[in-house]
C-alpha cells in the first residue's frame, strides 16, 4: 500500500484548491442569504380573500416593508461608520506619525517639573539673573497633602480617576462629537491623567493633533506611573490663581499658604474643597485680585465650593452631616490679609528685556513652524500672534530654560560706566509741561539727550555690549535697539558708495560734481548751507561727507538699478517711497535705521562684502541640559571682497583727515586699521559715528526722544562730542578687554583689487580732449585711485559723475588759463547757498537730512 504523502506538491495544490472552492462557496452562500433576507417576501393576494384575511395581507406587506427599510438602513450606517471608524483611526495615526513617543525618564522629570524660572547668562556662562516670573510654586510629595484635598480633588475633576487607564473613552467621544458640531459643553472630556499631560508635556493649543497627542500621552503616563505619582504631580502643578500679594499661584501647597496661611496638609474640609473648584476657572474663583486685595463678591467661588463638597457627598467620600458642616463653614474669616510684594530690581534692564524678547521671539518660531506657519501668517493674524506669544512665554517663565547669550559682561559694564561719566556731555535737559494721555493731567517731564550703541563682532555677528540708554529707571526704551532714527551721512558708505564702486562707476580717485544742482525742486547743499563748486573726488566727497557729490552718485548708482538688494542683504529695511527719493542718499527716511541694525550693515564692509546677520541669544537649555535652540550664523554675499576693501580704504580717509579725524588722536589704542563714517541729520537732530577695526563694529548715535511732542536738537558741535563719546568707548573697551577690538589685525588686500595711477584733476587716465577747435594733451600730477576689478577710461571733456555743461566748461576754461594742471581743483571757492534749508519739504519725507 502506498502511503500518500501529505506534503507533496500536487497533494499541497489540490487542498489549497479545495479550500479556496470551499471560502468561495462559503461567501455566496452567505451573500445569497443577505439578499434573501433583505429581500421583500412573497406574498400572494387571494381574488375572493375575506376582510380578516385582506387586513393581514396588507399588515404583512407593511411589516415587511418597515423592516425592509430598517435593515437597509441599519446595513448603510454600519458600513458608514466603519469606514468613519477606519478613516479616524488612520488620521489619529496620520497625525502622530512623526511624533518621538518619550522615555519614562523623560515623562517622569516634565511630569514632576515645577515652575521655574528660565536663567540668563552673560557670555562664557556668566550668570545674569533668573527672568522674572509673577508665578509662585512649591512642589509637595502626596503625604503632604490633606486627604480631604485628594477626595476633593478627585471628586470633581475625575470621578472615576482610580478606575480608568488614563482616558475615558465616552468623555473623548463626547468631547470630540461636540467640538465638531458646537452642540452641548465642550469642556469635560479631560481626566486629571489627560490635564497633567497638557499642563506638562504639551501647550495648551486646542487642535486635533494635540488631542491626539494627549490622548497617547495620557495613556502612556497612566501604564507607567502610579495612581499616587500622578495625583501628586498634577496638584504640584495645576494653577489656583492668586494669593495675597497678586502672585499667581501653582501647586496646592502655595494655594494653602497663600489663601490661608497654612501648609496643604492642614486644611479643612471646606478649605479643601475651596481649593479644589479653582482649577476649573482659576481666574474667576480666586478671592484675590491682581494687587492682593480680597474681592468683594465671592459667591461664585463659595458656590464652586459647595458643588465639589456635594460631588464628595455624592461619591461617598464624606457623610452628609460632614457635607452639611462644611457648606455652612464661614470660610471668609480664613482668608489673608493683602501683603505687599515687592518688585524685585534688575540691575541689567537693558540685557534683561533684550534677552527675553529675543529668546521669546526664537521660541515663538520654533512653535508656529513646528505647526506649518509662517512669520508673515502669524504677524498678519493678531490672535494666532497672541497665542503663540503667551506658549513661548509660558515656556520662558514655567520651564526653567538656560538661556544663553553673547553680551561680554565685563565690556557690557565698561561701556555703562561711560555713558553715566559723559551722558551730560550730549547735551542740555529739558524740562517742560505736557498733558498725560491717559489722565489727561498736567505733568512736568524732563527729556536728557540719550544714547543707543552696539558693539558687534564683525564675522559672526555677536553683540559684544550695547549702552541701552542713560538710566534704565528714566525710560525702559532700549535706544540701541529699538528706536529708529535718521543715519544722516552714516548711510552714504552701504546706499551710494559701496554699490558705486560694485557697479563699476567710480574708484576712489573717480571725480564727481559739488555744483548748485536741482532735481526737479530737489536742491541739496553741503553741510552748513554751502556749495564747493568743484569737482572733488569721491575720496574726498566721503571723508569731508559733502552732500551734493553723494546726491549727485547715488543718481547715477539709480540708474544702473535699485539698490534695494544691497540694503536688504546687509539687514537695512527701507520703504518703496524712500527708494524714490534722492534724499535717501543724505539719510531722508520716513521710518529710520536702528543703531543695531546699522552696526550689523557696517560689518559688511569689514569682513570681505559678507554679511553675517547679528544676533544676541547664543543658545537654549531645558532644565535637563538638552539643547532647545542653537544659533546658526546666516552669512550672505553682499559685495565683492575687493569693494569692501576699496570701500573701507576710503573709510579710513575719514578717521585720519577728514570728518572723523580727532579719534586717531584721542584713541589709547592702535587706530591704523580704523575705518568709519560720521552723521548728523537736519538741524543737529541726530548725531551718529561707526567706527570698524577688522574685527568689530562700534556704533553709536545721540539725540533726543522728544516724546512729548517737542523738537529738541543736539547743538552745532554734537558731532565732536559723538566722536568723543565713541573714542572713549572704545578706550575703555580695549582697557577692560584687548583682544576685544583686534587692534593688531591688518586688513588684506584681495586679489581683485586694482590700483590705478591717474590724473589728480580729472581722475582718469592721461588723454587727450578737444577744446577749441584742437586735440589737447591732458596730464599733470598723478594719484593712486583704487577700483574693484577694472580701470578707468582715458580722460574725456565730460570726466566726472555729474555736472552740468557750464560746469564742464568753467572747468576746462580754468586748466588751460591757469597754467597748472592741477590748479582746477581750486578753480571755485565755496560759496554759501541761497536756498534756506539743504533739503527741501519734498525730499523731507519724515526724516531728512544734510549730513557730515
Amino acid at each position: 500500500m502506498k502511503l500518500k504523502d501529505h506534503n507533496s506538491r500536487s497533494d499541497r495544490r489540490t487542498r489549497s484548491g479545495n479550500h479556496t472552492k470551499g471560502m468561495r462557496g462559503f461567501f455566496s452562500r452567505l451573500g445569497h442569504g443577505i439578499i434573501e433576507f433583505l429581500r421583500f417576501p412573497k406574498i400572494t393576494f387571494k381574488e375572493n380573500a375575506t376582510p380578516r384575511e385582506a387586513f393581514f395581507y396588507y399588515l404583512n406587506i407593511t411589516i415587511s416593508v418597515l423592516k425592509s427599510l430598517f435593515l437597509h438602513i441599519a446595513s448603510f450606517l454600519l458600513i458608514v461608520g466603519t469606514l468613519t471608524v477606519g478613516i479616524g483611526l488612520g488620521y489619529f495615526a496620520s497625525l502622530l506619525n512623526k511624533d518621538t513617543i518619550p522615555s519614562y525618564n523623560t515623562m517622569k522629570t516634565a511630569i514632576n517639573s515645577d515652575y521655574a524660572p528660565s536663567n540668563l547668562y552673560f557670555a562664557k556662562n556668566v550668570k545674569l539673573g533668573e527672568l522674572q516670573t509673577n508665578i509662585t510654586s512649591t512642589p509637595v510629595s502626596i503625604n503632604q497633602i490633606s486627604p480631604n484635598l485628594t477626595k476633593a480633588i478627585t471628586s470633581t475633576e475625575d470621578q472615576y480617576f482610580y478606575q480608568h487607564h488614563g482616558v475615558v473613552p465616552k468623555s473623548v467621544v463626547r468631547a470630540l462629537f461636540s467640538s465638531l458640531t458646537g452642540i452641548g459643553t465642550q469642556t469635560g472630556g479631560s481626566t486629571l491623567t489627560q490635564q497633567l499631560v497638557k499642563m506638562q508635556l504639551l501647550n495648551s493649543e486646542t487642535t486635533f493633533k494635540r488631542k491626539a497627542s494627549e490622548i497617547l500621552l495620557a495613556l502612556r503616563v497612566d501604564k507607567y506611573f502610579s495612581k499616587s505619582e500622578i495625583l501628586q504631580a498634577y496638584l504640584n502643578a495645576a494653577t489656583f490663581g492668586r494669593n495675597n500679594k497678586g502672585q499667581n499661584v501653582a501647586g496646592v501647597q502655595e494655594a494653602a499658604e497663600g489663601l490661608f496661611g497654612k501648609p496643604a496638609s492642614d486644611l479643612n474640609l471646606a478649605q479643601a474643597a475651596f481649593i479644589a473648584g479653582l482649577p476649573q476657572s482659576p481666574s474667576v474663583y480666586t478671592p484675590y485680585k491682581n494687587n492682593g486685595s480680597l474681592k468683594k463678591d465671592l459667591s461664585l467661588a463659595l458656590d464652586r465650593k459647595n458643588v465639589v463638597l456635594f460631588r464628595m457627598y455624592r461619591d461617598n467620600k464624606i457623610t452628609k452631616q460632614q457635607w452639611q458642616t462644611a457648606e455652612k463653614y464661614d470660610l471668609k474669616k480664613d482668608f489673608l490679609s493683602k501683603q505687599p510684594n515687592p518688585e524685585p530690581t534688575q540691575k541689567y534692564g537693558y540685557v534683561y528685556n533684550l534677552v527675553t524678547k529675543d529668546a521669546r521671539n526664537i521660541l515663538m518660531k520654533q512653535l508656529y513652524k513646528k505647526d506649518g506657519l509662517t512669520a508673515t501668517e502669524v504677524n498678519q493674524d493678531n490672535n494666532l500672534y497672541q497665542q503663540y506669544y503667551q506658549q513661548a512665554s509660558q515656556l520662558l517663565t514655567e520651564r526653567g530654560y538656560h538661556v544663553y547669550t553673547t553680551i561680554n559682561k565685563s565690556v557690557y559694564d565698561s561701556m555703562q560706566n561711560v555713558v553715566q561719566e559723559q551722558g551730560n556731555t550730549f547735551g542740555p535737559t529739558h524740562e517742560d509741561t505736557s498733558t498725560d494721555p491717559q489722565t489727561g493731567k498736567t505733568i512736568h517731564v524732563k527729556e536728557p539727550a540719550q544714547n543707543g550703541s552696539v558693539l558687534l563682532n564683525n564675522h559672526t555677528g555677536a553683540v559684544l555690549g550695547f549702552v541701552g540708554g542713560r538710566d534704565f529707571s528714566v525710560t525702559q526704551i532700549n535706544h540701541a535697539f529699538d528706536t529708529k532714527r535718521s543715519p544722516g551721512s552714516s548711510i552714504k558708505p552701504l546706499l551710494v558708495y559701496g554699490p558705486a564702486i560694485q557697479r563699476k562707476l567710480i574708484g576712489s580717485g573717480t571725480k564727481i560734481a559739488d555744483f548748485k544742482v536741482n532735481y526737479n525742486g530737489y536742491k541739496p547743499t553741503d553741510y552748513g548751507q554751502t556749495i564747493q563748486n568743484r569737482f572733488v573726488s569721491s575720496r574726498d566727497a566721503l571723508k569731508y561727507s559733502y552732500n551734493i557729490p553723494a546726491v549727485n552718485l547715488y543718481n547715477q548708482v539709480r540708474k544702473h538699478g535699485s539698490v534695494k538688494p544691497y540694503m536688504e542683504k546687509m539687514g537695512i529695511k527701507l520703504t518703496s517711497k524712500d527708494y524714490k527719493e534722492l534724499g535717501l542718499a543724505l539719510g531722508g527716511t520716513q521710518y529710520g535705521v536702528s543703531v543695531a541694525d546699522e552696526a550689523s550693515a557696517y560689518t559688511t564692509l569689514s569682513n570681505s562684502g559678507k554679511h553675517t546677520d547679528a544676533y544676541v541669544v547664543s543658545k537654549i537649555t531645558d532644565n535637563n541640559g538638552k539643547t532647545v535652540y542653537q544659533h546658526k550664523p546666516k552669512t550672505t554675499q553682499v559685495f565683492s571682497p575687493a569693494t569692501a576693501y576699496v570701500m573701507s580704504n576710503m573709510m579710513r580717509s575719514v578717521v585720519t583727515q577728514g570728518t572723523a579725524s580727532q579719534i586717531s588722536g584721542a584713541a589709547t589704542f592702535n587706530t591704523s586699521n580704523l575705518v568709519g563714517k560720521t552723521g548728523t541729520s537736519n538741524d543737529n537732530r541726530d548725531s551718529w559715528f561707526v567706527g570698524s577695526t577688522p574685527k568689530v563694529t562700534l556704533a553709536t548715535w545721540t539725540g533726543y526722544d522728544n516724546f512729548y511732542g517737542n523738537s529738541y536738537n543736539l547743538t552745532d558741535t554734537s558731532g565732536e562730542v559723538s566722536n568723543a563719546y565713541w573714542t572713549n568707548l572704545a578706550n575703555a573697551i580695549n582697557t577692560t578687554d584687548s583682544s576685544i577690538l583686534g587692534t593688531t589685525q591688518r586688513r588684506t588686500r584681495p586679489s581683485g583689487v586694482t590700483e590705478v595711477s591717474v590724473t589728480k584733476s580729472t581722475g582718469r587716465l592721461p588723454g587727450r580732449i578737444s577744446y577749441q577747435g584742437s586735440r589737447q594733451a591732458i596730464s599733470g600730477s598723478k594719484t593712486k585711485s583704487l577700483y574693484a576689478g577694472w580701470s578707468p577710461d582715458p580722460v574725456k571733456y565730460r570726466f566726472a559723475i555729474g555736472g552740468s555743461q557750464k560746469a564742464y566748461n568753467a572747468f576746462w576754461k580754468n586748466y588751460f588759463n591757469g597754467g597748472d594742471p592741477d590748479a582746477a581743483l581750486l578753480g571755485g571757492e565755496v560759496i554759501p547757498s541761497s536756498s534756506s534749508t539743504s533739503i527741501n519739504k519734498r525730499q523731507n519725507i519724515g526724516i531728512g537730512t544734510t549730513s557730515e
